[in-house]
């Protein structure tokens, strides 16, 4: 028998072989469970998962109430629509188009309540023009109508918030779990703002509106000072004086109402720096004549360089519907001020010498320095010093001779500040920013901004400054500041308008009152 060649027989060896290694292997993983298999997959954070969640919920919440979230609520004779925003400050804001926009500081949340003036039901408007003895009654019909839409409002937000994020969290997840955690999540953060809303509210926001819009309808809706001070039901008369207000603004069968301030007030416009710039004495004239201004009083830097070639635009200053009252600034020379002593209805003030305008004791001092180009210091702080202290034995003088001064006025606040403890009030410019403060021994301290946005060269830098000024209420028996008004107006003075209203804080609702008695002298230096 031929013998088999082992080159022939390596093949059927190796095919053997292999079938006993998938016998065997077989066998193995019959008697043996397979091990795991390790995968490298890349799995996110617990932070990253949350993050994500969050931003889902917010953005689906603010989709919820962009779509749905608001409703349309009569509030006295007017049909508004109420609507939560999203807002970093909270608070209201009430937008009464086209007239502009009342802002109140109502609460501290991350939801801000917007309010959309749309018309006046002619029915109901008419009601109050043909009976005006109902206006007594608005108070309790407004506030029922504002409570009423807000409950309405709470509740169809809860359900846009949630419906909201629960249809974004399932679009993005695809997980009807994580969708529902999503809804509950904004629930919870709906629920967490409201808590904050209700624990911050303050209604008395109502006395210190911020009114953006058209400048001659400023007074009409922001109101009196003197009759928001003695309002004692703080709430419900004031948000029924704003819901009269402008329900006279939107009567389009007559013009707009007449500013009517209370007969116990002086209204004095504070301006300073004005710089040459032309379009200031416009809207002066415009604030004296809106507001019913008492007097006006200029604290310097009327000018920019001070010379003689200049002095032709001092002459509206005579013009303007109320005694004007003048100190020297650091930009105004001699000159000028020689200018403005020989024209009528102006009084100039220097040297502490004092006058009475408007039933207002007024005193004050030149600014010692004369640097017109903005660069040379004279005398520094050391001479301000000096003029103030001159001021302030001036006012003792005054005291002492049974003619106090009601208000003081200095260009720079270094010198104003001299004159703490010897009067209740004293103005300033210079900064060409506002600021309020009280001093040290009870004086209180109003820098005006610029009235003139600094002037022309303002154009200078990157746009033109804002023309501010303000509007100081004073009582007329006591001579103390009740209010202050704080306007802003667009650079170079464009027709709309920030009003901003102040409260002293012995005049907010709650403040302890004491009879006014004379501000102690600080002790002399």
């Amino acid at each position: 028998m031929a013998r088999v060649p082992a080159a022939a027989t390596a093949p059927h060896r190796v095919r053997r072989a292999s079938r006993a290694l998938v016998r065997r292997f077989r066998a193995r993983r019959r008697t043996h469970p397979a091990a795991p298999v390790v995968e490298l997959v890349h799995q996110p954070r617990p932070w990253v998962r949350a993050l994500g969640l969050v931003t889902v919920v917010l953005f689906g919440a603010w989709l919820g109430l962009l779509i749905v979230g608001n409703v349309r609520a009569p509030v006295g004779p007017m049909d508004t629509t109420m609507t939560l925003r999203p807002s970093l400050t909270g608070g209201t804001k009430i937008n009464v188009s086209p007239l502009g926009a009342l802002e109140l500081r109502s609460h501290t949340a991350p939801l801000r309540l917007d309010v959309d003036v749309d018309q006046l039901d002619p029915v109901r408007s008419q009601a109050l023009v043909d009976h005006p003895e109902r206006l007594s009654g608005l108070q309790d019909e407004v506030a029922q109508d504002v409570g009423a839409g807000t409950l309405d409002l709470a509740v169809r937000s809860v359900v846009a918030v949630v419906s909201g994020a629960t249809a974004l969290g399932l679009a993005v997840y695809r997980r009807p779990r994580r969708a529902l955690a999503a809804g509950g999540l904004a629930l919870t953060l709906l629920a967490a703002s409201g808590a904050t809303a209700f624990a911050t509210w303050n209604p008395d926001s109502v006395l210190e509106p911020k009114f953006s819009g058209l400048l001659s309808s400023a007074p009409s809706v922001v109101g009196n000072a003197r009759s928001i001070v003695s309002e004692f039901d703080v709430y419900q008369k004031e948000l029924a004086r704003l819901v009269t207000n402008v329900t006279k603004l939107y009567d389009v069968t007559s013009t707009l109402p007449a500013y009517a301030p209370d007969p116990s007030t002086i209204r004095v416009l504070h301006v300073s720096d004005i710089h040459l710039n032309p379009a200031s004495w416009k809207i002066i004239a415009s604030l004296v004549k809106q507001y019913k201004i008492d007097v006006i009083v200029d604290s310097g830097d009327t000018m920019d360089h001070g010379t003689a070639a200049e002095n032709g635009f001092l002459d509206p200053a005579s013009d303007l519907g109320a005694p004007y009252v003048w100190v020297r600034g650091n930009h105004d020379g001699r000159v000028t001020q020689s200018y403005l002593e020989r024209m009528k209805n102006v009084h100039v003030l220097d040297d502490g010498r004092a006058v009475s305008v408007a039933g207002l004791r007024f005193a004050g001092v030149g600014d010692p320095q004369f640097t017109p180009d903005r660069s040379a210091k004279v005398g520094g702080d050391q001479s301000e010093e000096l003029a103030g202290a001159r001021l302030a034995s001036s006012l003792r003088d005054q005291e002492a001779a049974g003619t106090p001064v009601d208000i003081a006025v200095a260009h720079n606040p270094t010198a104003a500040r001299q004159t703490d403890g010897d009067v209740p009030l004293v103005l300033a410019g210079h900064l060409h920013h506002q600021e309020m403060e009280v001093l040290k021994y009870g004086t209180r301290l109003r820098i005006e901004g610029s009235t003139g946005g600094g002037g022309l060269r303002a154009l200078e830098g990157e746009g033109p400054a804002p023309i501010e000024t303000s509007i100081l209420y004073l009582d007329r028996d006591t001579r103390r500041l009740q209010a202050w008004d704080e306007i802003k107006l667009g650079g170079l003075g464009l027709t709309t308008a920030e009003v901003s209203r102040h409260l002293p804080k012995e005049n907010r609702p709650g403040a302890v009152t004491t009879p006014a008695t004379p501000t102690p002298s600080a002790p002399t230096p």
